[in-house]
């Protein structure tokens, strides 16, 4: 089944859990625009990101390749270009390849194959979380924490320079956009819904906070209490319980930065259609991870529940079929092949071992329920590695020096009932251990993860160095023309 080259739009937000949508059935959160790509297109109900985290997830996406392969484990390792990128590939064959925003890699000067990278956000000064890198170090984020009490109304860096990209996605669409002989890409990196978890006014007025919906399995007795999870909430200061008006404008924040960024893209898609370039222009919306909004009593990304590790993910264009839902499970990594095929470009023989699947055939009707997406995790708020893996109606979560869990997502979507300590279902956790080991020897990895890491933090001057700077940074900086005052970053 060929695919007709066309332009290709790739919109990427940041951090926003996939039940967050009008058309994913969430009956408070307001995304008309993205809910009307659904409608005209593909929405894949069970997608997933590679890694939990941004620069991880960021760099899988780019490569097409899994985290411990490419060895970009932690926030303090991006991507700098030591193996191909679908940008590389398309400015290759000569195809016009345009970031705007969040890129998350190392530096603009890198050779990532983005060469025309237009107010890019990286890593913070080139290097990034140091200070996560400690992996045995428990001393608890309270900055983090803080983030969360100062939830409300206002305005920060992150949604000034989602409207600066908003601004240079019109320009680029209503100029070179027009020029280009072949078929171009467009990538847009917006940051929220992002957490610091302050929304515009506007938006933030939409949800009263008496209609907004508290988190699932949050009080203390109803969380689970797998140690892993323990550790981790205590390491992001997050063990106790929020008082509930707390809990309502957290929630109320996180949902208006949902649409606020729902109106960015919806500007960029009415740009598309003065333009006249719906016809031959085809839409791929996703993010880089989720955000766990106090589910299960853990906050923000890094861990394997849905909230976390699942992302929205939609496909739109004119031979895109219109108004379905695909089950069959996808991840970021098969972003690199499918962008290949929608522009028209060619993979090369080094790419014929990539993981991933270019998605137009599954899109149209090739469906494949049982295929196996793998994730894993090497960061901060965790000990040692996590490792996931979805097939079927089960997802299987594995982690180094503790129990596992199992869910079976059919019939428990909200992943409330552990199962890995059912004996009716030994085999299947059997089954999908024997999964993972086919992609990967979690332990060893785990190991070298780790080595490295500690490498790393010996090269920033030690653990005790590193401890005395503190953690400074929850959350990368925007270039400096949209930071607010208040905002710029703890300088170490």
């Amino acid at each position: 089944m060929s695919t007709k080259p066309m332009n290709l739009l790739y919109i990427f937000s940041d951090e926003h859990n996939k039940d967050m949508l009008g058309c994913s059935g969430h009956p408070v959160v307001k995304t008309p625009n993205i809910d009307k790509l659904a409608e005209e297109g593909v929405r894949f109900t069970r997608a997933y990101c590679n890694s939990p985290v941004c620069v991880p997830s960021r760099a899988s996406l780019a490569t097409g390749r899994y985290i411990h392969e490419i060895k970009n484990w932690d926030n303090a390792k991006p991507y700098i270009g030591e193996h191909p990128s679908w940008g590389h590939r398309l400015v290759e064959q000569d195809h016009k390849v345009t970031t705007i925003g969040k890129l998350h890699y190392r530096k603009p000067e890198d050779n990532v194959g983005f060469p025309d990278q237009r107010i890019p956000l990286h890593v913070y000064e080139g290097i990034g979380d140091t200070y996560s890198l400690m992996r045995d170090n428990l001393t608890p984020r309270e900055i983090n924490r803080q983030k969360i009490l100062e939830a409300g109304s206002g305005e920060t860096s992150y949604t000034r320079y989602d409207r600066g990209i908003t601004e240079e996605a019109i320009k680029f669409l209503k100029g070179e956009a027009q020029e280009a002989e072949k078929p171009w890409a467009l990538f847009l990196g917006y940051v929220t819904p992002h957490f610091p978890l302050i929304a515009p006014k506007e938006y933030y007025d939409l949800y009263p906070l008496q209609d907004v919906l508290l988190p699932k399995q949050y009080a203390l007795e109803e969380r689970p209490k797998h140690p892993a999870l323990e550790i981790y909430r205590e390491i992001w200061s997050v063990a106790d319980e929020f008082d509930e008006m707390t809990l309502r404008k957290a929630v109320a924040a996180y949902y208006g930065l949902c649409t606020f960024m729902d109106d960015q893209i919806g500007a960029v898609l009415q740009a598309l259609e003065e333009e006249g370039l719906l016809e031959n222009t085809r839409i791929i919306y996703t993010s880089d991870h989720g955000d766990t909004l106090g589910d299960h009593g853990v906050w923000f990304k890094s861990t394997m529940y849905e909230g976390s590790v699942g992302i929205p993910f939609i496909m739109s264009g004119p031979d895109i079929p219109k108004n379905k839902v695909v089950d069959t499970p996808i991840s970021l990594l098969d972003s690199f092949p499918t962008i290949l095929a929608a522009v028209g470009a060619e993979l090369n023989e080094e790419d014929q071992n990539l993981p991933g699947t270019d998605l137009f055939p599954i899109a149209k009707g090739e469906t494949d329920p049982e295929r196996v997406i793998f994730s894993e995790y090497h960061a901060m708020g965790s000990v040692s590695g996590v490792y996931m893996i979805r097939k079927g109606d089960y997802k299987y979560i594995h982690y180094i020096g503790f129990e596992p869990q199992l869910f079976n997502l059919e019939n428990d979507a909200d992943e409330l009932n552990d199962l890995a300590s059912d004996p009716e279902y030994a085999l299947i956790l059997r089954e999908c251990e024997i999964e993972l080991r086919k992609i990967i020897n979690p332990e060893e990895v785990d190991r070298q993860a780790k080595e490295e890491q500690a490498v790393m933090v010996e090269g920033y001057g030690g653990k005790e160095k590193l401890l005395e700077d503190g953690f400074n940074i929850p959350f990368s900086p925007v270039p400096p023309q949209f930071l607010i005052d208040k905002e710029k970053p703890v300088v170490r």
